[in-house]
């Protein structure tokens, strides 16, 4: 029995509603919904508010002592490496799940490490110039994570990534990316 505009815009109304309860319902305590997740906004946020200026970076409390070996023998092994670590190393600042199909910035970073792991060289590929804010911040990010996995078997290593930015300030690296709406 098809239903009538009256009846179907009541429905939507009910589950439009009812969604938005259970996201308010959600949210963490002392916290409203369209609050940032975070004291601090970071580059590419709406509110165009910007990181504490003391220039220190959100990351975890505590660095291992020796860096991780990797045993990839190939760059594109390697990358899979890199991006777990730089995940370990901002896991606050992952987007989780899949990203919105419109995104804020997408830069395609090559990076040479050498033997220790140590940052040699950032070179972009494709820079999003539109938004510099996050070119010096993903370069700040990627030199904080040092050091990398040590690239045991090849000595010196040069791979390449694309990061993926949100508007909120999250991102996700193309290597582990939950894919795009």
């Amino acid at each position: 029995m098809p239903l009538s505009t009256l009846q179907r815009r009541l429905w939507t109304s009910a589950l439009v509603g009812g969604s938005a309860a259970l996201l308010i319902g959600c949210a963490p305590l002392g916290q409203s919904p369209g609050a940032a997740p975070s004291p601090t906004a970071l580059p590419g946020a709406p509110d165009g508010s910007r990181p504490d200026p003391s220039g220190s970076a959100p990351g975890p409390a505590s660095r291992p002592a020796a860096p991780r070996v990797s045993s990839a023998g190939t760059p594109r092994e390697y990358r899979q490496d890199a991006a777990t670590h730089l995940y370990a190393a901002n896991a606050e600042r992952i987007y989780a799940g899949r990203l919105p199909p419109n995104l804020y910035a997408i830069g395609v970073l090559e990076v040479e490490l050498d033997r220790q792991g140590q940052v040699q060289r950032l070179h972009w590929m494709r820079a999003p110039n539109h938004a510099p804010e996050v070119v010096r911040e993903i370069e700040r990010t990627v030199r904080a994570a040092a050091p990398f996995p040590l690239p045991s078997r090849m000595g010196r290593v040069r791979y390449v990534d694309t990061w993926l930015w949100h508007r909120s300030g999250r991102f996700q690296l193309d290597t582990l990316s939950e894919g795009q709406d």
